[in-house]
């Protein structure tokens, strides 16, 4: 069948202001924020996991397999990792499994607050209202998976130190709406990218396979739908409140950046905790894992103008940027 033609470029049709507004980026066209939703529902009939029944819980762990990528634990390619044992590199890896399982989980509890209220004032019909619903649905899910994984991995969990979570806190009351899309994305981006060479790699414990590949296939809606709205919101957005998102996001990148892996993992396999950060953060190797996780992100915000100013050293500040 023949597509219809388009109306003549001389037929009225109806804009409004904000729809004039947000044309383009410097990305390109704006899409249609409802259009988008709308895919991105279909996509979550098709392809939402409960990982309770997903996932099997009570099969043995394998021996000689790994909880995380070695290449991506902190340690890696420092003289400490040399001196360790093969059985203490595997311990630490379990540990830091666990630490960046509890990092996930505060980092979603923040993003749910901060996606109830976007959409506090928003038509509760629309498709991006729905969405966002369903994603704080795919969040509880996940929060409640990373839970199992670290009680069943065998850990302590590994909550943020207090000083970072009451800054959190504080970030996330006085946040923009930009700002909360721009944390989102820094919580979701770089984890993703490990979590992507984690679900593939047959080194790695089927369970956190299992985990990371749900994380990874539903967190790609996420990230979808977090970056067409802070597209949308910094061509939209007063210029006092893109100027404010531009350092609250330079300040949540130094808090996620020092919250990445909680210090006490290296007391609890052994390790003397200053000496292993230290090498940590003289790490070239850590470093190019950092700002690798972190590039497709920091592109982006680029492109998009987040990265300017003040706020840029900080996100240069944080290690994240090259």
């Amino acid at each position: 069948m023949t597509p219809p033609l388009p109306p003549p470029a001389t037929s009225p049709t109806p804009v409004t202001p904000d729809d004039i507004q947000l044309l383009r980026d410097a990305l390109g066209p704006l899409r249609d924020r409802e259009q988008v939703a709308a895919r991105l529902l279909e996509s979550s009939a098709k392809h939402s996991f409960d990982p309770d029944t997903e996932l099997d819980w009570d099969a043995p762990f394998e021996d000689g397999k790994w909880f995380w990528p070695p290449e991506l634990v902190s340690l890696y390619d420092t003289p400490l990792w040399e001196r360790m044992s093969e059985k203490q590199r595997m311990d630490l890896a379990r540990h830091e499994a666990a630490s960046l399982a509890s990092l996930g989980i505060w980092f979603e509890i923040i993003l749910m607050q901060l996606l109830v209220r976007h959409i506090y004032d928003k038509p509760v019909t629309s498709n991006h209202v729905r969405y966002a619903l369903t994603e704080i649905a795919d969040e509880c899910r996940h929060s409640m998976m990373f839970a199992r994984l670290i009680q069943r991995g065998g850990t302590s969990s590994y909550p943020v130190p207090s000083r970072y979570h009451n800054l959190a806190r504080v970030l996330k009351t006085v946040s923009t709406t930009p700002g909360s899309f721009a944390a989102t994305l820094l919580g979701e981006e770089i984890l993703d990218w490990m979590q992507r060479l984690t679900f593939p790699d047959e080194r790695v414990q089927p369970l956190v396979r299992g985990v990371t590949r749900i994380h990874v296939i539903e967190e790609s809606r996420h990230v979808r739908y977090a970056r067409e709205e802070l597209r949308r919101q910094m061509v939209t957005a007063p210029r006092w409140e893109r100027e404010f998102t531009r350092l609250s996001s330079g300040q949540a990148a130094k808090v996620f950046s020092v919250c990445f892996v909680n210090p006490q993992v290296y007391e609890d396999i052994g390790l003397d905790r200053r000496e292993a950060v230290a090498q940590v953060q003289a790490s070239g190797h850590r470093r190019e894992v950092m700002q690798s996780g972190a590039k497709r992100l920091t592109d982006f915000l680029d492109d998009i103008g987040v990265l300017q100013g003040a706020g840029r050293r900080l996100w240069r500040a944080s290690g994240l940027l090259a």
